[in-house]
């Protein structure tokens, strides 16, 4: 069997606990080795919340039967739509200006920017775990990696996070010269590309990965070890790479194209508004219809290997005394707005999937509809495992959530992309770039989902702006709001 894999193993080495913030040595925090909870930490790469748990046309069997053992988060939002800024804030907990990653690396040695370069001594989220008794491991992507090319590296690591990192690589990581392209070849990251693969799930990078999941799985069951296991999926970002068969699910004669609205239509372009880039304006309906299936596949291939270490969850009989997290770290563009990808302030590039199924969690298997962020995701993971973060640990616990579904933690959710801010409540979606200088929108988002008409310039929606303008001024200035 034709199979590519690197395995590269790190030991991280112990630190002051001098310099650590509170909550961080090595003794655990009153929490008895049998009550610990394990967390199961399982995040895709640019997947947007068309799923099918989310009513889309896409088939995520496996994440749908996550989501009815634990609680799907419907109103979820990443604190900002790109890759770096958006995994250095959720793993550390801290909003993207106090981390200082507001772009992806940029082409030093090392790569920079790090959230380490402004916060050297914050606990990220699976060291409070390591850093407290449980094994931290780590799988794939989970700080930043340029996709396709660090896959097999340890790109933007963090070794403090972890006592043992795996970098899978696959049959995927060897095809470029095969890839159909929109753009610049080998500008991956920058552009729409694809292709049907010839190899099965298991010889590919994410399906190396999450085999690479389960036998740690069984290591730690075999050695009852408490654990953080965090496997972070390549797919479905671009390049779109599958097994043909995941392909075949979404034919694309039977793919309907998002219509644009007059507002879309009419819109003044700006690199700020998005990722639309003008080779990729230019495609024909054909290749968009191939893109959207391709990257439909990929998701469809991702659930797959979801699949594998669930079911190697439920095998070792872990899943009672294990918290699962699946997420993204932002959603994405498939020709809604005229955009693809990300990093534009629509609801499509903020919006995430988010499923939490805890162990005894009251609201398993219903949906929660109050807004809530990724930022939330350290407050919420401690608290369940009974350890007490530092106090400039931002967010909120989702825990109430968990146990009624129905209630609220916070009211709005913030993003922020390039020049832009927005503010999102149970009713609005409040965009300012350059503070209002070079545009601001407003959209009604029980009225008008789709983001259809900008009402920002509206007077009858005066207060509502200038509350909203408020909000997002706050937050620019000190921070996280509830």
């Amino acid at each position: 069997m034709r199979r590519a894999l690197v395995l590269v193993m790190m030991t991280v080495l112990a630190v002051s606990s001098g310099t650590l913030a509170l909550g961080t040595s090595d003794a655990p925090q009153g929490v008895a080795q049998g009550d610990r909870l394990n967390v199961l930490f399982l995040i895709a790469d640019d997947l947007n919340a068309d799923l099918g748990v989310y009513g889309a046309p896409v088939l995520t069997p496996h994440i749908d039967r996550l989501a009815a053992a634990g609680v799907r988060f419907d109103r979820a939002y990443t604190q900002f739509p790109l890759c770096s800024p958006s995994r250095s804030s959720l793993l550390t907990g801290r909003r993207p200006d106090a981390t200082g990653v507001l772009t992806n690396p940029l082409a030093k040695t090392p790569m920079s920017p790090h959230f380490r370069e402004r916060l050297p001594a914050t606990v990220t989220l699976p060291q409070i775990f390591k850093n407290n008794g449980w094994f931290a491991a780590r799988v794939g992507k989970l700080y930043h990696y340029g996709v396709p090319n660090h896959i097999g590296t340890s790109s933007l690591d963090d070794y403090l996070s972890w006592d043992l990192a795996i970098n899978p690589r696959g049959h995927d990581r060897e095809i470029h010269d095969r890839i159909i392209t929109i753009g610049q070849p080998g500008n991956y990251g920058g552009t729409l590309s694809w292709y049907p693969d010839d190899t099965p799930d298991e010889e590919q990078t994410d399906g190396i990965g999450a085999l690479e999941g389960v036998r740690l799985l069984e290591r730690f069951a075999r050695n009852r070890q408490p654990f953080f296991l965090a496997v972070g999926f390549y797919r479905p970002h671009t390049p779109y790479v599958a097994p043909k068969k995941y392909f075949d699910l979404y034919p694309p004669d039977r793919i309907t194209l998002p219509a644009l609205s007059e507002d879309d239509r009419t819109r003044t372009p700006a690199p700020a508004y998005g990722s639309a880039m003008a080779v990729q304006d230019k495609m024909t309906d054909e290749r968009r219809r191939e893109a959207i299936q391709a990257y439909r596949a990929t998701t469809s291939f991702m659930d797959a290997q979801v699949g594998v270490v669930l079911a190697a969850l439920d095998r070792l009989e872990l899943r009672q005394n294990t918290i699962v997290v699946f997420t993204s770290d932002h959603g994405y563009h498939l020709g809604d707005h005229g955009l693809w990808q990300k990093q534009s302030l629509f609801e499509n590039s903020a919006r995430v999937p988010l499923i939490v199924a805890a162990p005894r969690a009251k609201g398993n298997g219903r949906a929660a509809a109050g807004i809530v962020a990724l930022v939330d995701l350290y407050r919420t993971l401690t608290d369940l495992a009974g350890l007490s973060p530092a106090a400039e640990i931002e967010g909120v616990s989702l825990r109430p959530v968990l146990d009624n579904p129905e209630g609220a933690v916070r009211e709005v959710a913030y993003s922020q992309a390039r020049t832009g801010y927005a503010v999102r409540t149970p009713r609005w979606r409040y965009i300012e770039w350059n503070a209002g200088k070079t545009g601001t929108q407003l959209y009604d988002m029980e009225q008008d989902p789709k983001e259809t008409r900008n009402l920002a310039a509206d007077p009858a929606h005066a207060t509502t702006v200038s509350e909203l303008r408020q909000r997002l001024a706050d937050y620019r200035t000190a921070g996280e709001g509830k």
